[in-house]
């Protein structure tokens, strides 16, 4: 009757296995809980699990207890297994079945042995070593290879010592041990090639999110390094977020599923720049098409440079020999005036392209009085204002390199990653990606786009992408159209969004008070940018 209940209880134990099996995303956790569920169920003292190599010419150590010896290696102990790999041929080229845990992976066997120093046809040298230097006596062995679906080996596992569950003595493992061993085993395999096809297409998917990037790295030098830190600085004041225990986001956390969410989110909340122009993107004057046509202004001002030297000269042949010379200096000082004046306004013009200041009206003002003041007479004979229309549009930018419509087409790109990310079939762990990845620009206050959501219909998540997106931005130091910032410079803005609504103030206190800032600064800024900051004079920060 004793046995019989220890079947049962062992049997139940084998279908809460198969549960956590199924459950576990962390391969090393995964085959750690093969093993301890294996020597549960067979009351082994120890065991080891090995896993074919790629090559399928190894077995490798993966996890390795004993626990009468307190050895505990690989898997999540922290403590690596130095032993080399079992070769599973001999230098001939002959099958290795000398190995008792070889054989069992070349025959597809399980072997059953239950005394090592007594059983014939295997070498268990390292063993009687092994015993030798620790004490220990190896007697009983159970090794079952762990096929997959496909029949293929891909592991073999193998439990020492079976102990009586009352006595503790040391005895054989048992047919019934054998077959429950087997089915863990079956179990295991299926689990551990589920979990390897996971990780496999999560590799293939972030590859080719990578792929995304580095085509918009392409496109743009300058958003393909945002591309890489607004994810890393996303999942930095997340962490912060996380580990926070007072204040109105202490109830937040993050399981590792919630991680992996974020951090696809993260990685594809621009990806919607693939469909944006390159010559708005890198617009880094307000010029700037395929080229700065400042040039083309430039040659046109050559020209009207050369047209008032010549009615200089026809100036001073109509005024004659006989000319007086106040005359003759009053058309000089005519001319030279004129070419001042037209040099100082291209100059101007110059300066006005940049767009590294905010216009005044009078420098806007400016702009529209040269494009009336210069004239040039082009090919055709035609005379023409040295400024077109869209030029003047652009040059009159009040802040930044781009107009309007311009902004409106950079503005899109987060459309575009809306429409695309929500055109996907995500599975369930990965649900909330479009969300989170589509906020990073709405506010606080509502005023945000594309949808003009308020805090209160966004995610904690997406919230935080937001502020990592500004933050990125303000101290990026590869934009073709701004120096990079220094820290406190970038945080006296941080909190002006703070105080006006655009950026959610819980967050920002977790950002500066955590210091995800300078955690992130040591990574990604240059030295320069590293300055002292002062927490108390942050807009919107209580220390």
């Amino acid at each position: 009757m004793d046995k019989l209940n220890d079947l049962l209880r062992r049997l139940e134990q084998l279908n809460e296995i198969g549960s956590a099996l199924s459950n576990e995303r962390s391969i090393d956790a995964l085959l750690e809980k093969i093993l301890l569920a294996a020597k549960a169920i067979t009351h082994a003292d120890g065991g080891t699990l090995y896993r074919t190599d790629e090559s399928g010419q190894h077995l490798r150590f993966e996890i390795l207890r004993t626990d009468s010896l307190g050895i505990a290696m690989g898997g999540t102990s922290g403590h690596p297994i130095a032993f080399p790999p079992l070769q599973l041929h001999c230098d001939d080229g002959s099958p290795n079945l000398s190995m008792v845990a070889a054989y069992s992976a070349l025959q597809r066997q399980t072997v059953n042995i239950a005394d090592a120093y007594r059983a014939e046809g295997f070498d268990f040298s390292g063993t009687r070593s092994f015993d030798t230097h620790t004490g220990y006596r190896s007697t009983s062995f159970l090794t079952v290879p762990m096929m997959n679906h496909e029949g293929t080996v891909i592991g073999v596992l193998q439990l020492i010592n079976a102990l009586h569950p009352v006595t503790g003595e040391v005895g054989e493992f048992s047919d019934a041990d054998r077959k429950l061993a087997e089915s863990l085993a079956s179990q295991a395999a299926i689990a551990l090639t589920n979990r390897q096809l996971v990780s496999q297409l999560e590799a293939l998917f972030e590859s080719f999110i990578t792929l995304i990037n580095d085509a918009i790295d392409e496109k743009s030098p300058y958003t393909g390094g945002h591309c890489q830190r607004v994810p890393t600085l996303t999942m930095m004041l997340a962490e912060a977020v996380n580990d926070t225990t007072e204040g109105p986001l202490a109830g937040f956390t993050m399981s590792d599923a919630d991680r992996y969410e974020l951090k696809i989110a993260g990685l594809l909340h621009d990806c919607g720049k693939v469909t944006t122009p390159v010559h708005v993107v890198d617009k880094a004057t307000k010029l700037q098409t395929i080229f700065d046509r400042i040039e083309l202004i430039d040659t046109r001002f050559e020209l009207i440079r050369r047209d008032i030297e010549l009615a200089t000269l026809n100036s001073r042949m109509s005024a004659g020999p006989s000319a007086s010379p106040v005359v003759l200096a009053q058309i000089e000082r005519h001319g030279a005036d004129r070419l001042r004046e037209i040099d100082e306004d291209r100059a101007f013009l110059h300066h006005a392209n940049i767009g590294s200041e905010r216009m005044s009206d009078a420098d806007v003002g400016r702009v529209h009085d040269i494009a009336r003041r210069w004239r040039w007479v082009d090919s055709q004979g035609v005379e023409r204002s040295c400024l077109s229309d869209e030029e003047v549009e652009n040059l009159t930018i009040r802040a930044g390199t781009l107009t309007t419509a311009e902004r409106e087409v950079i503005n899109y790109h987060i459309v575009s990653t809306i429409r695309m990310l929500e055109a996907l079939p995500w599975p369930r762990h990965l649900t909330n990606v479009p969300e989170y990845a589509g906020g990073h620009h709405e506010r606080m206050d509502g005023k945000g786009y594309p949808r003009g959501l308020a805090r209160e219909q966004m995610s904690v998540q997406a919230r935080v992408m937001g502020i990592a997106d500004i933050f990125e931005a303000l101290t990026a130091k590869d934009r073709p159209y701004k120096r990079p910032m220094r820290l406190s410079e970038a945080l006296n803005i941080l909190g002006r969004f703070r105080l006006n609504g655009h950026i959610d103030p819980d967050l920002f206190d977790v950002f500066v008070r955590q210091k995800v800032y300078l955690k992130y600064a040591q990574t990604w800024l240059d030295p320069e940018q590293i300055d002292d900051v002062d927490p108390a004079v942050i807009p919107g920060f209580q220390p």
